[in-house]
Parts: structure tokens; sequence; C-alpha cells
């Protein structure tokens, strides 16, 4: 794979590039991947907490930044010498970022890892260790905090149902959101405390082999940004590797720190959801689902179109409309 118009920043070569390994060997076993677009304060963040807190595994770190104008590359570069960077000069998106830096890497294990997190409590030592004694499963994840140390649920959800969406489209989800039969993608109330398999582990905290990353061929590139991790858990689900999550294995995870418009963001989920159900919907259902959408999309821009200015919710009511008018671009999927 050809790398975009980028420059490697070269490492110091007297700087450490990984914690011991314990086990006699040489060489890192794990490539932490970091994918940064105008997050300069919250990768160095992110980047103080891995290595402070990864203390058992042998790693690399590759940021690749997505041409980001806030100085996030010579920021980097200056704490951080240690690390692979890639300063990339156009804006490649999440999924072929990743791709690329996968497509170099060398190392048994590879991990995905978001610039708006905070490694928590050894967590990359403890999600490595869980996945080396869960060797069947093949992609693992972690729970997820916000800063307040309160539930991000955001770290793994089950796939889309016909269910799922009517739950959604009818506001069953809104109603009764801690109970599993009505908000079933995000698993009701489960607070992320204990061992269990999922559909989906999300993209801020992935762990997989890299031996499996390249079976499934790393993510569809058609997916620039959101459903990139759904896709390739479901792939590889289809394969029999059954993505699982672990409690003690815990992150602090912003969500969003790179999502300027809040409009913007819910066309481009729609857009993602609309191709994860072409893609991974029996044929005949896809249709169903796809209407679905289109009802949930109209129903909530004509009930804020009447209620947003009297609730003062226009904020609500300006991104729901914003998705309503681009109902045509997102349901034809990527």
């Amino acid at each position: 794979m050809t790398l975009p118009p980028s420059e490697v920043v070269p490492k110091a070569s007297h700087a450490p590039d990984r914690a011991p390994k314990t086990d006699g060997s040489d060489g890192p076993e794990l490539t932490v991947i970091v994918v940064s677009y105008n997050t300069r304060d919250l990768t160095l963040a992110a980047l103080r907490t891995l290595y402070a807190e990864t203390c058992q595994t042998a790693f690399r770190t590759v940021v690749f930044d997505n041409a980001s104008e806030d100085g996030s590359v010579a920021a980097i570069a200056a704490e951080f010498p240690q690390v692979e960077l890639i300063a990339s000069q156009d804006n490649v998106g999440f999924a072929k970022a990743n791709n690329l830096v996968a497509a170099e890497a060398r190392t048994e294990w590879i991990l995905l890892l978001n610039p708006d997190t905070e490694v928590q409590n050894g967590a990359v030592d403890r999600l490595m260790a869980f996945a080396k004694a869960h060797p069947e499963n093949g992609i693992y994840g972690g729970r997820t905090v916000f800063p307040d140390g309160s539930l991000n649920i955001a770290s793994c959800w089950q796939r889309i149902t016909p269910w799922s969406l009517v739950c959604s489209t009818f506001g069953l989800t809104a109603l009764f959101p801690k109970t599993e039969l009505f908000h079933p993608e995000a698993m009701g109330g489960w607070q992320r405390d204990s061992v269990r398999e999922v559909d989906i582990v999300v993209g801020c905290f992935m762990l997989m082999k890299r031996s499996l990353w390249e079976d499934l061929g790393g993510f569809d590139l058609r997916y620039f940004m959101y459903g990139e991790e759904a896709d390739l858990c479901l792939r590889a689900a289809a394969k029999g590797w059954q993505p699982i999550v672990t409690p003690d294995a815990q992150i602090m995870h912003i969500v969003g720190a790179a999502s300027k418009s809040q409009g913007g963001k819910k066309v481009l989920l729609a857009r993602a959801r609309a191709t994860l159900i072409r893609d991974h919907w029996p044929a005949a259902l896809v249709p169903l689902g796809l209407g679905l959408m289109w009802l949930w999309a109209g129903l909530r821009a004509g009930v804020l179109s009447v209620l947003g200015p009297l609730t003062g919710r226009r904020v609500a009511q300006e991104a729901w409309q914003m998705v309503w008018r681009a109902r045509k671009i997102w349901m034809k999927g990527y």
C-alpha cells in the first residue's frame, strides 16, 4: 500500500521506543497506532499516559497525523522523539490511516488507540494479558469512562437489527434506555463491568493480532469516518472470531473531540449505518432497514421543526434538518 503525500518525521536514535519485555525476547510485540487530526493537546496527553502506564508490554508507537493545522506534528516530535510520526499532507480519514500504518507493522499485535483517550491503571498491559488468555475471540476491547470517571458506554455495541431500528425510530430507545429489550445496540443498562462477548469493539481502544487484521484486509476504505470498526468486527464474526471486552482494561475517552458540527456528525453516522445495513443484512431486509432510517430522520426533523423554537432546541432542530436534507446522500451509503 502506498503512503499518501506525507513526511515521516525521524526519531531521535537515543530515545527508547518501547517498554522493556519481561520474557527475555528482543523487539516489540505490539504496534500502537494513533490517528490524529487537530487534537494536539489531547494527543500529547494520550501519549503521556500510554508510556507512563504501559510497563509490561514491549511496544512501538506510530502516530499518523491527518494534516492537522494546530501544530500537532511539531509538538509530538518535540516531546516524544521515540514515536514514529507520519505527517500526512492530506486528511485520508481514520480507516485509511490505520490501514497504511498496519500494513507496515511487523509486530504480532496491533492496538488502535484514539488521540482523545488516556490510558489508566496499566490498561494496555491488562488488555494484552486478557487477549492472550482468550485467543479464540480475536478482537479485544476494554471499558471507557469520561473525564469525570462516569461510564462512557461507547467502548462496544451490538449490531444493528430490524428490532433495534424499530426501537430507535419510534422513540422506545429514548424512553427505556436502561432496558436491553428496547436499547439492544447499547445493551441496555449494562455497565461494562463484566467480561462479555459483543458484536462490535470500538476503534478507540481495539486490540487484535496482526495476522487476523491481514486476513480481514483491514478496514474497508469506503468507510471514511464511522462504521469502519463495526464492519471489521462483523466480518471477523462471520469468520468465527467473536469480539470480547474486559472491564479490567480501562481508559478515559472523551468521544468526538475532532467533531465540530452536530448535524454533520449525524449525517456521517447515518451514512455509515446505511452502509452497514447494505453490507451485513440479508438483501431482502435492506429496504426495510433503509425505510426505517428514512422515517427515523423524518420524524425527528418534523417534530423539532415545530417544537424546536418553542423549547429552545434550535441546535437540535438545525442538526436534524441537515440530516433530513441530506437523506438522498446518506441512504445510498458509501
